[in-house]
């Protein structure tokens, strides 16, 4: 089964059961989730989940540059120009509705996070009971830079890392690499990108049990001795050698003071002052965003996180911000935004709350 953007395959393994593999085949754009190919893939993860058959499902992206760069933002910033926001309304519920059945899915899910995992990929990759990041993985949530707040579920599982890390990664933007999101428990296998078809022929050879629980330790197993078969070194972890600095960064009542501090950083350190960098010329609005949104999810479960981001983001359609953000950067590739309000300290509470009920 093939389209344009997915390749959908059943692979025979030597217990009888099947693997279900599924391949985002869009690579000149980094494989880039669409709304055609959240309709492909919904359904097929619905079905295979249904059929007894099979035992797996291995997600994967096409090429060696990324796993899925992200949403489809481009694609949005047209249907926001052209006042078609039933079209970006459908995207983010049906994008969210897929990164919860992957989340909750009863058999397990290999994802392989080689190269660019970020915004909607990583939304993809999080929820996967398997996630295995290579010594080329390139990992964030930078949402901060086209004026929208790091969603997909975001909100629920950056505010499970410590030390206000996920906040600050959503402030920043900060890229992290494979050692990073073991660290962070974004991932849980590191395997050289050079291993991967061996890995996965290695699949077909396991002893499948047809039953959900059973199967997820069979995978973890096999992926287990495979990181012992191959070992790999990885580079180092930045978020783990400025854990405490990040802290410090962080150490704050109020957002305005850890912009602040994170924005007047001038040491040598390239990884500080870059995320430094991008949150000097993020959106206003979409600082406020993150904090308010991380603070709100706290007590929240999985499914209501899910629901409070798309009011959030079916907003974010109907404010300037986003569309404007995605146009300096992707479109007219201009980096020269022009943010409304302009300033942190004209977005005011009250404009905040709006973005939290439906339009």
């Amino acid at each position: 089964m093939t389209s344009k953007t997915v390749v959908f395959e059943l692979l025979p393994t030597e217990s009888g059961h099947l693997i279900g593999q599924i391949t985002l085949s869009a690579e000149k754009s980094l494989n880039a989730l669409s709304l055609e190919m959240i309709r492909q893939i919904a359904p097929q993860l619905a079905a295979w989940r249904d059929d007894a058959r099979v035992a797996c499902v291995l997600l994967r992206g096409a090429g060696e540059k990324a796993f899925c760069a992200g949403g489809d933002v481009v694609a949005m910033h047209a249907a926001i120009r052209a006042g078609d926001f039933a079209l970006t309304d459908a995207f983010f519920g049906e994008e969210y509705a897929l990164d919860y059945a992957i989340h909750t899915y009863p058999k397990p899910i290999l994802a392989w996070g080689h190269g660019i995992v970020m915004g909607g990929g990583l939304g993809l990759m999080a929820g996967a009971s398997h996630r295995v990041v290579t010594e080329r993985s390139r990992i964030a949530m930078p949402e901060i830079t086209i004026g929208l707040y790091p969603d997909v579920g975001a909100s629920w599982f950056l505010n499970r890392l410590p030390g206000r890390l996920g906040l600050y990664l959503g402030l920043t933007g900060a890229s992290f690499n494979a050692a990073d999101a073991l660290y962070v428990d974004l991932a849980d296998f590191a395997l050289p990108s050079s291993a991967r078809d061996q890995v996965f022929a290695g699949l077909g050879a396991l002893s499948w049990q047809g039953w959900g629980e059973a199967d997820k330790a069979v995978l973890g197993n096999y992926l287990r001795d495979q990181m012992r078969q191959h070992a790999l070194e990885l580079p180092a972890s930045p978020i783990r050698s400025h854990f405490d600095a990040i802290r410090s960064l962080m150490d704050y009542e109020s957002v305005d003071e850890m912009v602040a501090a994170i924005c007047s950083y001038n040491g040598a350190d390239d990884w500080l002052r870059a995320g430094a960098q991008k949150l000097a010329a993020g959106s206003p609005t979409s600082i406020r965003l993150v904090l308010a949104a991380q603070q709100r999810a706290r007590q929240l479960s999985l499914a209501q996180v899910f629901e409070m981001e798309l009011n959030l983001s079916r907003q974010c359609c109907r404010h300037p911000d986003f569309a404007e953000g995605v146009r300096a950067l992707l479109v007219d590739k201009d980096n020269a935004p022009h943010w409304s309000p302009a300033t942190l300290a004209e977005v005011t509470p009250d404009y905040i709350d709006a973005f939290f009920y439906a339009p």
